[in-house]
């Protein structure tokens, strides 16, 4: 009989197989090659065992949404050879906490959290890639800028000490065809990249509409519930 433990790691190790499968079966139909998409795995409320096992399955990219959790998790996995992705909303007054493990933040949406986080970059030593989250919808309660304050905030972004332009994210609109969202993203991708060359990571994409974000250039995608399964939440 298995323990606890082995089991975990089977189910973990079946829905990185299926993730991979799928993100292949939509690069050979895209034309694209896999090493061109990163594969961030968002384990908001799953214990720092489940992001042992996902570094242990060959996964290097992990994300988290909330700074209270993500803190705790990186704390404890700082031994492990991770890139750490800060995928959430985020209060300016988090900005001290989040630059302290997050090498990439995919959620900036304004002025004052870009200056905030660069002068805790500085302070911390360190120089933190951040992408511009583009509102794709109406919805103010998602986070985002819209696409017309999108060049003004990459530039500041681009020209504040201790962080780096990495590219836009987005979120596909609730009840929308996310093809057509993640489309425009890529747009905005294609117009951003005619200043700041460099800036080409497109994150867009999670369980559900990740075929469609390949198919329409994302550059990284934050799948949680495909990899780790709809489980009660792990609570410390």
């Amino acid at each position: 009989m298995k323990n606890a433990n082995t089991t975990r790691r089977d189910e973990i190790a079946a829905g990185l197989a299926e993730v991979e499968r799928r993100i292949a079966g939509a690069c050979e139909t895209a034309g694209r090659a896999r090493h061109e998409i990163t594969l961030v795995a968002v384990t908001k409320t799953y214990p720092a065992s489940d992001v042992r096992i996902l570094t242990g399955l060959g996964v290097r990219d992990v994300g988290e949404n909330r700074d209270q959790e993500a803190a705790a998790k990186a704390s404890e996995c700082a031994d492990l050879p991770l890139t750490w992705h800060f995928v959430g909303q985020l209060q300016t007054n988090k900005a001290r906490s989040v630059v302290s493990y997050a090498d990439v933040i995919h959620s900036v949406d304004r002025a004052r959290l870009a200056e905030a986080l660069g002068r805790e970059a500085v302070k911390a030593g360190r120089r933190v890639t951040c992408l511009v989250q583009v509102a794709l919808d109406d919805d103010p309660g998602r986070g985002g800028v819209v696409p017309a304050q999108l060049p003004a905030l990459a530039d500041l972004i681009a020209v504040t000490e201790g962080l780096a332009l990495g590219g836009v994210m987005a979120v596909a609109p609730l009840g929308g065809d996310p093809g057509r969202a993640f489309a425009r993203l890529l747009g905005l991708s294609f117009a951003l990249r005619v200043e700041h060359p460099h800036a080409s990571v497109v994150s867009a994409g999670m369980s559900g509409d990740l075929t469609q974000a390949i198919a329409h250039g994302a550059t990284h995608l934050r799948v949680g519930t495909a990899l780790l399964g709809r489980r009660k939440p792990f609570v410390r």
